[in-house]
């Protein structure tokens, strides 16, 4: 019986610091049934001459005190569908920085349907270097109900513009909203694998005090995925995207300014993350195990991973043990390479 080894199929993470810059609601052409940014931020619609002037002197103390190098990183709003000139005015600010050398690299995230490759030549040239678009879903019937105002034709077309600029591509999908259907998360993951962006986002669709979405689920039309669905599906997506080099950089929405008390109902828990990392991983084992055709009876894990490996709150031992892993059989080692025996 020879010893099974073998590599976490994830991507290694970037090594660059994110300065995120909200810009709640900014040149959205719609609000969108689940959309709660000013929950989320704590921040109601942006005011961007205030935004800017905040992120001059901030990035100018910044600077003076000798910290970064950041990625600028603008959030919250359609960026590509600001009015005109702030995205200009923005993108400028980001280039004297980083001939300061206290900025490397520019993002926003923006819609499929708010890019042609006019204006993303020209936003490249003016300093953008990555976008990421809200897709939420390829799926038109789930795109139609959710009120997202595109196709999945349009979304596909959105992500091919990107990357034909040259620049870096992102993909946020939001699993569980009105119109879903059981398989087409995984179906979604899958598309968004073969696009091959540089890094996806997964953000489980939650009910939000004050959306249109909460006055729906309230009146009995929309039911939010469970948490131990959301779990399971979202650790099979991940293994979708990892399988072809992605970095999943988000795993839920997180905890920030006032969006906990205003989640009504939905998969939200502090530790999502972690959980669904952990779940994916048992899967990457037990089909190494199963492949392998014994019983093992120790497993060498590297360091990196003893946060996830049993789950969050030892919720995975018990599947571990199945296995003949359980926790007396693991060793943490110094190394980036698993081993069965």
């Amino acid at each position: 019986m020879a010893d099974i080894s073998f590599t976490h199929p994830e991507p290694p993470p970037a090594s660059s610091r994110v300065w995120p810059v909200f810009l709640p609601f900014a040149g959205c052409p719609y609000r969108c049934l689940f959309c709660a940014q000013d929950k989320q931020t704590g921040q109601g619609t942006a005011e961007l001459a205030s935004i800017f002037r905040d992120l001059e002197l901030d990035l100018e103390q910044a600077r003076v005190a000798g910290r970064g190098p950041y990625e600028l990183a603008f959030y919250g709003g359609t960026f590509t569908a600001l009015p005109v000139p702030w995205p200009e005015r923005f993108l400028g600010l980001a280039v004297r920085f980083r001939e300061q050398g206290l900025v490397t690299r520019v993002r926003c995230s923006t819609r499929p349907d708010c890019v042609d490759a006019a204006l993303l030549s020209r936003l490249k040239a003016q300093g953008l270097d990555m976008v990421e678009l809200g897709v939420q879903s390829f799926d038109d019937a789930i795109l139609r109900a959710s009120g997202r105002g595109y196709d999945g034709v349009t979304a596909r077309r959105g992500c091919m513009a990107v990357q034909e600029s040259g620049m870096g591509l992102g993909i946020q999908l939001l699993p569980g909203l009105p119109g879903d259907r059981p398989g087409v998360f995984q179906e979604d993951a899958r598309l968004a694998a073969a696009l091959k962006p540089e890094v996806a986002r997964l953000y489980p669709c939650l009910v939000i005090r004050g959306t249109p979405l909460a006055a729906m689920w309230e009146q009995g039309d929309y039911a939010p995925w469970t948490l131990d669905r959301t779990r399971e599906e979202l650790a099979l997506g991940l293994l979708s995207l990892w399988d072809t080099g992605v970095r999943v950089i988000r795993l839920g929405l997180p905890p920030e300014g006032t969006l906990a008390e205003h989640i009504l109902a939905g998969p939200w828990h502090p530790a999502l993350g972690q959980s669904v990392r952990g779940l994916a991983l048992l899967e990457i084992v037990r089909t190494q195990v199963e492949n392998a055709g014994f019983t093992p009876t120790a497993m060498d894990v590297p360091r990196r991973y003893q946060g996830e490996l049993f789950g969050h709150a030892n919720e995975l031992a018990e599947k571990y043990a199945a296995l003949g892993l359980g926790a007396g059989a693991v060793r943490y080692v110094d190394s980036t390479v698993f081993t069965v025996r």
